[in-house]
This record gives structure tokens, sequence and C-alpha cells, in this order.
């Protein structure tokens, strides 16, 4: 018998990319938030992202590689992420630089990690591009419309202020947790409307 359901990973396994757009954070608390989840987690990271790294955190590259079960160097396009045959729930690139996004918009990758995110997109698998740039001129706006009319989700990292974030760092969580629930992965540092939070009782 033929089973037509998606093969699914066991353990639940998760794509990490992290491009050199600044925010490099929201790629830590993603492998964060995937180990508390019990998510194995594939990292690569771009040549400039590895110079963000250094730009804005205090950690080593090999602390940030070491934050994930599994890390590949970009040039490794032979690494098991750049197959179809490898399952995954899919994959998230936080943060994506316009760079990066356009890339994946064009298939013609140049490194693992837009190679990953093709084959993501080519296996109708979940990708979420946490893409980092403002002002948007009209070709950004028309890159980000061709993504998602392949498929990719569009998630810029925001800010919730309906949360009542106390810190950055609550900034962030509750982002990378909204980014995660894309994949139905339910992160207990997300603020949730309904249940956290809200809603406010207006007058009849």
């Amino acid at each position: 018998m033929v089973n037509s359901e998606r093969l699914a990973p066991e353990p639940p396994r998760l794509v990490v990319g992290v491009s050199g757009a600044s925010g490099v954070i929201y790629g830590l608390r993603v492998l964060d938030a995937c180990r508390e989840l019990g998510v194995e987690t594939h990292l690569v990271l771009s040549k400039a992202a590895a110079l963000t790294v250094a730009q804005e955190t205090t950690l080593s590259l090999a602390e940030v590689q070491a934050r994930a079960e599994v890390s590949h160097r970009a040039g490794d396009v032979g690494a098991a992420i750049a197959s179809g045959s490898f399952p995954t729930l899919g994959m998230i690139v936080a943060p994506c630089s316009v760079r990066t996004m356009s890339e994946i918009a064009t298939g013609v990758t140049s490194s693992l990690l837009t190679r990953a995110a093709d084959v993501t997109l080519k296996e109708r698998r979940t990708l979420v591009l946490m893409v980092r740039e403002t002002p948007l001129h009209l070709g950004h706006l028309r890159t980000m419309v061709r993504l998602a009319e392949m498929g990719a989700v569009i998630a810029p990292p925001l800010p919730a202020f309906y949360a009542k974030p106390q810190s950055l760092e609550d900034m962030v969580d509750q982002s990378v947790g909204r980014a995660l629930d894309l994949f139905g992965l339910h992160w207990s540092a997300v603020k949730r409307w309904g249940q956290d939070v809200g809603p406010l009782k207006g007058d009849a």
C-alpha cells in the first residue's frame, strides 16, 4: 500500500538559516526554543552572518554552532539539507537579508543556505523568512510577492505591544514564537491573545 501522507521526520527536525542581516538574536532564540521543544535543528550560517555574530554578540562562531544539533558549512552543498529526500518540518531564515531573500526568489542558489531554502519550497514544506529591512522599495516588495506566490511565508520580526513586553528579550521571543507557530511548534514564551493577555472588555 502506498502511503500518501507527507513523510514526517522523527524526531521533529527544522532547518535554521541565519543570514547577514542585523538581528542574529532571532536565529539564536530559534535554536534555544527548538532545544526546549525537543526539535532537532540543522544550522547553516551565511558568510555575512558570521560577521554579524561578531558585531552583535559576545559569542564565538563555535558557540553559536554548538546551539544546534547539527551545523553545516555554507559551502557544503552536498549536506543532507540540500536534498529533498531528507525529511524536515521546513526551514526558517532568521534573520533573512534582502540578498538572501532575492537569491531564494530567483532559484539561482549559490550557498547551502539558499539551496536548502529552495529545496524546502520544491518539496512544498514550510519556508519562513524573517526579513529584516526597512524602508522597502518596490523591488523588495515585488520580490516578496514572488516568494509568497511560490509558497514562502514572509514574517518580518515586528513587536507585539499587546503582549506588554518588559524587555527586548520579550519582544524577540514573541516574534520567534509566532514564527515557530507556523510549523505547529508552540513555545511557552509566546503571550497569546485571549489566553495570556486581553481581550479587553468594551462597553456593551
